[in-house]
């Protein structure tokens, strides 16, 4: 579920000058007119209902040769790209998961170039636990499916989710129903800034996400279809690698050696924290976490902290980051641990009235195949027949750079 392909491919040195480069980059682009006759820079528009956009930012401007090297030098295939892109990161107004007003941010890319009316991509990103990492923040593995359908001539609304990019609080790990609210949002938020910019919406959404994304893709093509937004009509769904089946798959896998211990012990720590305070799992850290960790570990998903850090403070394995007890509570869980299993895991139960096709690999050990096999048994138990894309014995972001420009090419068919 992690969106950590920049950390297990570059060096840390890599990272830092990506940073560095990518602020040097959004100074410079202070000058890019974010409309015709608008006026340069950042922007404000008024509003308050859900979706109300409150700020466009530029934060990238890339010729069709740039996006190609940016996609070639993460391994991600170009033969799509045919035009270059421009960026903006959006803050609009949403609701948290208790339905208050809050605000957060997305990152919308438009095609330099191509038809005047835009298609629209909606694409959710993987987990992510340093809110500098989200699509509207920094110039990394969270923009590539971002470069690549607009490259191929469709805007793309990137949602950072709540809680990253430069929306406030804490992010409410997969809770479905709120990544939902800030997706629908965005959409609008994009609608309205799209116009803006001189390149309106037809209101067709392709819809497509990666890991936790995967998931938050088909909530959001579900709300979609019942009619979240009557401006915005489904056309096809794309989801890579979700963990669609918590209760039945991904934590099972926990414990029979399907999961790696690493990715194990990274989000199953991140899930209780953000899951703790939404369904009060537990009364004390330490009921859940041995020591030295469980006077560490909620402090270590506050947003702020890398991926590295975090791995570094907590043990190796699962078995060894729970306390006995609470270890063989998640192998049979009940009360308050279950439903926080459960509320999220009907992503799959309903039928698409569009095109549907699940991607995944033999080879992830982060979400296991069994969790895309589970929800196209679900979609069928409903009458849709989704089509299965194995990419074969790669791991979890093998499969990402796999299907990212295979769906490029698929949303290209299906609306042709």
């Amino acid at each position: 579920m992690r969106d950590d392909t920049r950390k297990t491919h570059e060096t840390p040195t890599s990272w830092r000058t990506r940073r560095g480069l990518a602020g040097a980059a959004a100074l410079l682009l202070a000058g890019i007119a974010v409309a015709p006759g608008a006026a340069a820079g950042e922007h404000s528009v008024p509003g308050t209902r859900r979706g109300a956009l409150v700020s466009v930012t530029p934060v990238a401007d890339r010729d069709a040769g740039e996006v190609r090297a940016f996609l070639a030098g993460r391994d991600i295939a170009t033969d799509s790209v045919r035009y270059g892109v421009r960026a903006y990161r959006l803050t609009y107004r949403t609701v948290d998961p208790y339905g208050k007003p809050t605000t957060a941010t997305g990152l919308l890319t438009l095609p330099v170039g191509g038809g005047h009316r835009l298609d629209l991509v909606s694409d959710t990103h993987g987990t992510m636990v340093n809110r500098g990492y989200a699509p509207s923040a920094g110039e990394d593995f969270g923009r590539v499916p971002s470069y690549l359908n607009a490259g191929a001539g469709r805007a793309v609304a990137a949602p950072d989710y709540l809680g990253l990019g430069e929306g406030p609080g804490r992010h409410p790990y997969m809770d479905t129903r709120s990544s939902v609210t800030a997706s629908v949002d965005m959409l609008r938020a994009s609608r309205t800034a799209a116009r803006q910019l001189g390149r309106p919406l037809t209101g067709d959404v392709y819809a497509t996400g990666f890991s936790q994304g995967g998931q938050v893709a088909m909530a959001l093509g579900r709300a979609l279809q019942q009619g979240a937004d009557h401006t915005f009509r489904l056309k096809a769904l794309a989801p890579i690698s979700g963990p669609y089946d918590l209760a039945g798959q991904e934590f099972p896998a926990l414990y029979d050696g399907r999961v790696n211990d690493l990715s194990g012990v990274f989000y199953t720590a991140y899930w209780l924290v953000a899951q703790h305070r939404l369904h009060s799992i537990y009364q004390d850290p330490a009921d859940v976490f041995r020591a030295p960790y469980a006077s560490r570990v909620e402090s270590l998903y506050d947003g702020t902290h890398e991926e590295e850090e975090i791995i570094a403070a907590l043990p190796r394995s699962v078995k060894e980051l729970l306390t006995p007890a609470f270890y063989e509570r998640m192998r049979h869980p009940t009360g308050g641990l279950l439903a926080a299993m459960r509320v999220n895991d009907h992503t799959c139960d309903w039928k698409p009235d569009v095109p549907v096709r699940l991607y995944t690999g033999t080879g992830d050990t982060d979400v296991p195949i069994g969790n895309t096999h589970s929800c196209v048994a679900r979609l069928a138990e409903r009458g849709k027949r989704a089509r299965l894309v194995n990419q074969g014995d790669v791991d979890h972001f093998g499969v990402f750079k796999e299907s990212a420009p295979q769906v490029v090419r698929w949303f290209d068919a299906v609306r042709d």
